[in-house]
């Protein structure tokens, strides 16, 4: 056991005496999206040379931190293909910016029903339980009941047709008794009014008679 840990100790110093071999440099960017233009907010960016130390850029897509040369940089984020570059050698000022741009990418996700039961023997439960809905005979003897009927006739409006066919009636009605007040207004037209007047003569003949 003893051997291993001194083993990986060392690996460990190797790698870290290897990576300080490498001029650090100041990495910075900005990183947009190739298709607008416009900047993208909180890439992840991963130096996979450097045991995979990520960094995020901020909400207007600016990072910078320090890299060593020759390191192998991947920018990732969700919606976006994943874009990578290395940091070149042998740079003057020990300084790095790029404007990295990142290309939307569209992923068909397959489609997926949420049921609201949580087991299947809650399903089976509620399926034996389901009332079905009515079949169209069925439905259409509902809608022609006189409760549906007078229901509905509260709430419909009159259309056109029936408002002139209901005037029409009412003008009908109208003319038919201003024609029937006229007739019997006219006392020769008036049967009460010769029925008296038949009534009066006879009792005449009878009050002579007794005379």
């Amino acid at each position: 056991m003893k051997h291993l840990l001194i083993i990986a100790a060392l690996v460990l110093t190797f790698g870290f005496v290897k990576s300080q071999e490498k001029p650090l440099v100041q990495f910075s960017g900005v990183i947009y999206n190739i298709d607008s233009n416009v900047v993208v907010p909180y890439v992840s960016v991963t130096n996979k040379s450097d045991r995979n130390k990520t960094v995020s850029a901020n909400y207007q897509g600016y990072f910078s931190f320090v890299a060593h040369e020759g390191d192998t940089i991947v920018f990732s984020a969700i919606g976006y293909r994943r874009e990578a570059l290395v940091i070149p050698r042998n740079l003057a000022d020990k300084k790095y910016t790029v404007i990295m741009k990142m290309k939307a990418e569209v992923i068909n996700l397959p489609v997926v029903r949420v049921y609201p039961w949580a087991s299947l023997d809650e399903f089976n439960r509620e399926f034996m339980a389901m009332k079905f809905a009515d079949d169209d005979l069925e439905i259409a003897r509902k809608n022609v009941e006189r409760s549906s009927l007078m229901a509905i006739a509260k709430n419909l409006p009159r259309d056109a047709g029936e408002m002139n066919t209901m005037n029409f009636q009412n003008n009908h009605i109208n003319l038919t008794s201003r024609t029937f007040n006229q007739r019997m207004a006219n006392p020769l037209l008036n049967p009460f009014a010769w029925a008296a007047f038949i009534q009066q003569i006879q009792q005449g003949d009878k009050s002579r008679s007794g005379n």
